[in-house]
């Protein structure tokens, strides 16, 4: 089958399962293409759910690498003010 060798589109493939539920609300398919539509839309709904999983866990790996800012004392002179207000 072609679709192997083409990349994975997930907004296409979201268009694409819209468009199948909206066909099947419809109510103008036969039972064989309700049928059909219900088992692309199955096919999809896997697709689009594995994508999702896979960029959580990019997402997590990158911010677990991430080196976050953290936080640094405000210091304080003897008189309250911060160092560097006018003296």
């Amino acid at each position: 089958m072609a679709r192997k060798n083409t990349p994975f589109n997930f907004e296409a493939s979201l268009a694409n399962l819209e468009s199948l539920v909206e066909a099947m609300e419809a109510g103008d398919l036969s039972l064989e293409e309700a049928l059909k539509a219900f088992e692309q839309g199955i096919r999809l709904t896997r697709e689009c759910q594995q994508a999702l999983e896979q960029a959580e866990q990019k997402v997590q790996i990158l911010l677990a690498s991430a080196e976050l800012p953290s936080a640094v004392p405000f210091e304080i002179n003897a008189e309250g003010a911060d160092d560097e207000s006018p003296a």
